[in-house]
């Protein structure tokens, strides 16, 4: 019954006056009335603060310089085999498999399709086609920055507007299409392992998508897609990410979309749904290094 009414109010609530009022509120400096909340804030979600920079709750300016809080050097070491991808965020997978033609699946008795989620482009949808997927949820409690897992040429960057439903797991399991649905930012890489994307998916109350390239890329929230292209490695104005390099953030939580091509990569074999992830750890193997291994003898 609860469960209901919470996907009922998904529905009912204005969640883009929410969300514009969230975002207005996380970037006041509002002195005690910050402390305040950034100290409960802590407490409910029970976050690790020894893990960040500046562990103190009560010396954050604001609660989006808390919430996007960088961590601790150190704190998560990236796995340096060049044939490993790393996980690009702290969070918990929510689903992780093949593409099974153009559908993607969301949770029990829902799927959505490839073309849906990158906004109608079917020739990058076909790059993808019989691919591999993971989604990981980022909670309030997590780390919301977001890294890349492998060596990257930025070639792509499309905003899509879109609905702002929460993308908890409870969302997930009852609104269909939910992230195709959901206001996102698409990125398409150029790397060693073929094409990559990953896509950060906004939800109700976060304030703000951001790269590390192009700063805040929304809001503002105009209704209209956009796009955005970029040089090839070599040429004047690429733009190259290292493998852990942070790329983007939210401002409050959400959930990043990763599309590999066929036979580019096979998932790290203790990754399943469910598994809590961590960003720096290993995400997925070369397909051609697993190719080239040597056979055991007997």
């Amino acid at each position: 019954m609860l469960d209901s009414i919470k996907i009922k109010l998904q529905y009912w609530l204005p969640k883009p006056a929410l969300t514009h009022l969230a975002g207005w509120g996380a970037e006041k400096k509002a002195g005690w009335l910050t402390r305040l909340v950034v100290k409960a804030f802590v407490r409910y979600y029970r976050v690790e603060m020894q893990e960040a920079q500046n562990p103190d709750p009560a010396s954050y300016a604001t609660f989006n310089d808390f919430f996007v809080r960088p961590l601790r050097d150190g704190t998560r070491p990236i796995v340096e085999d060049p044939n490993i991808l790393t996980l690009p965020a702290d969070g918990t997978i929510s689903q992780l498999g093949s593409i099974d033609d153009y559908q993607i699946f969301q949770a029990k008795g829902h799927h959505y399709t490839l073309e849906a989620l990158l906004a109608g482009n079917h020739q990058l949808a076909e790059q993808f086609r019989h691919g591999l997927f993971a989604t990981t949820y980022l909670a309030p409690r997590d780390y919301h920055r977001v890294h890349m897992p492998c060596d990257g040429i930025l070639r792509e960057m499309i905003y899509v507007p879109g609905d702002l439903f929460s993308v908890n797991p409870l969302t997930a399991a009852n609104v269909p299409n939910l992230f195709a649905r959901n206001e996102r930012v698409i990125c398409l890489f150029d790397t060693n392992f073929g094409p990559m994307v990953q896509i950060l998916v906004g939800a109700t109350i976060v304030g703000s998508i951001e790269t590390v390239w192009a700063g805040t890329v929304t809001p503002p929230r105009e209704g209209i897609i956009k796009r955005w292209t970029y040089p090839a490695e070599g040429m004047e104005g690429a733009i190259q990410l290292d493998k852990g390099q942070e790329m983007g953030r939210f401002k409050l939580g959400s959930t990043v979309i990763n599309l590999f091509k066929p036979g580019s990569i096979q998932f790290a074999p203790q990754l399943n749904s469910g598994s809590v992830t961590r960003m720096g750890q290993a995400f997925a193997d070369s397909m051609a290094a697993s190719d080239a291994a040597p056979t055991k003898q007997n």
